[in-house]
Order: structure tokens, then sequence, then C-alpha cells
């Protein structure tokens, strides 16, 4: 007898649902519900991070220090989501808009980011395994 457990394989509908859910949760500064879309494990690409966040731990001690600033996201636009989907994982990317505010003062950032969603185990909820942030340049000014 087979003892794995055969792991459905995701949907777009599912990867988009997941990637809002995460979203929503960012633009809220909804610190417990956006760590909870994310596996313990997961890993992070920030273009304004000089290394790879090995941890979901490792983003959370980060943040925890942009509140601590008094930093809070004040509104945050998904668009041209894409989600390409690979079994039991799937590749969703999209332009992000987010506007931040530290202190008083907002800041708004245009980015490409690439989040790639798992579904770990059968029936399991899908949580995003790793995240890559790039900085978006305005038209013209690509290298």
């Amino acid at each position: 007898m087979n003892s794995h457990h055969q792991v459905d394989q995701l949907t777009e509908g599912e990867v988009l649902a997941a990637a809002e859910e995460l979203v929503t949760a960012f633009s809220r500064t909804d610190t417990d519900a956006y760590f909870a879309a994310f596996a313990p494990d997961a890993t992070f690409v920030f273009y304004s991070e000089a290394q790879r966040l090995e941890s979901r731990g490792d983003y959370e001690a980060l943040w925890k220090g942009w509140l601590a600033e008094g930093w809070s996201v004040v509104r945050c636009e998904s668009t041209n989501a894409r989600v390409q989907l690979c079994g039991t994982s799937a590749v969703f990317s999209h332009t992000v808009e987010t506007t931040t505010q530290t202190g008083g003062v907002r800041d708004t950032t245009r980015e490409q980011e690439t989040i790639v969603f798992a579904r770990l185990d059968d029936g399991g909820r899908i949580v995003a395994v790793h995240e890559h942030l790039s900085l978006r340049l305005p038209a013209g000014d690509a290298a």
C-alpha cells in the first residue's frame, strides 16, 4: 500500500484568492494576518535589504522594527497579475504600488513582485514560500 498522500494541484482561482488575502492584510498593516500567509521557512528577497531573509521569523523581526519606527501601510494596489501553475505550487507575479507612512511622512513606491505559493499537504491551505520584490523603473529608465 502506498503511504504517500496525493496533494491536490493548485488552481488559478485559489492562487488569486491567496494573493488577494496576502495583499489585503499587507495593505491594512495587519501583522498577524499578513504573516499567517507565509510558511515558517519562507524566504524573502527585497531590493531594500542587503541579503536574503532566510525565514518568516527574520522578516517578522524586520517588520517589528519598522512598526517601532512608526511605519504603516496607507495603501497598496496590485495590478497586472499573472499566475503560472506548477502542480502543487504556483508563481504569482504582479505590479504593486504601495504608499507607506513613517512619522507622518508618506512615500509611494512602484514595484514588481513575485510570490511563490504552495499547497504543502493534502487539502491544506495555500501559503507563500518565497517572495521577491524589485523596484519598478519608470518606462524609458530601464537599462
